[in-house]
């Protein structure tokens, strides 16, 4: 049996790491893994438990593969914990195949750094049995040897997603802002053309008052007629 243990520190939030490792599959640093499927999914007392099954593919040397088999794909089974209320998240996962000769159990866990809450402590945990193989020995430190190699690649790729979390809300800002001035824009002509059409209005009304106020000007005046008086007989 191997015990690998490892540590490592975030410079980011909880709340952040915890959704990034949720989308951390698919990514180009861990393409060994190629899907994950949840199978039951439910909230107890604000907790979220969810069971996952993980697919991926383990890649054996070629001796181990006449020993064990090669299937196109291996599981693993995953049980979730998240507690937004605590900050913390654990997972643990099992192996379901080659079950039978070896048994590899791991937990991650999730939660803010002791001496900084706007760090993210991530620690985790394998235990690799082998048995009723030959050179079980071997494969154990090939399996633990595996295993860090994947953590280095998974706590590249929770950097990934969170890089990708920053790109989509700049993105999002940005076309926010674009949407604003758009609107602003969109307003300012819109007042633009409403006091022009005022303005327009308004000149009129003043050319047709002052053409009125000149035709009166420009009347003659006609004084009324008289009765004239009556010729002698």
């Amino acid at each position: 049996m191997k015990i690998w243990t490892s540590e490592h520190t975030f410079n980011h939030p909880w709340e952040t790491v915890a959704q990034a490792a949720w989308r951390k599959y698919p990514n180009p640093m861990n393409p060994a893994v190629i899907g994950t499927d949840v199978l039951d999914r439910k909230v107890v007392d604000g907790v979220l438990h969810t069971h996952r099954l993980v697919s991926s593919k383990w890649g054996f040397p070629g001796w181990a593969q006449r020993i064990l088999g090669n299937p196109s794909v291996c599981y693993a089974s995953e049980h979730s914990q998240v507690d937004p209320g605590m900050r913390q998240m654990i997972l643990k996962t099992t192996n379901l195949s080659f079950c039978r000769y070896i048994a590899v159990d791991e937990t991650v866990s999730y939660a803010p750094h002791p001496q900084d809450s706007e760090k993210t402590l991530l620690k985790q945990e394998a235990v690799v049995t082998v048995q009723g193989i030959p050179l079980h020995n071997y494969v154990e430190d090939l399996l633990t040897n595996k295993i860090s190699l994947n953590a280095g690649k998974g706590r590249q790729a929770i950097e990934w997603v969170i890089s990708k979390f920053n790109t989509e809300v700049k993105d999002l800002t940005s076309s926010a802002v674009k949407s604003t001035d758009e609107i602003i824009a969109q307003t300012k002509k819109s007042l633009d053309d409403i006091t022009e059409t005022a303005r327009k209005s308004m000149d009129d009304l003043s050319t047709a008052a002052k053409k009125s106020f000149d035709d009166i000007q420009n009347l003659k005046y006609v004084p009324p007629r008289t009765n004239q008086s009556l010729p002698e007989l």
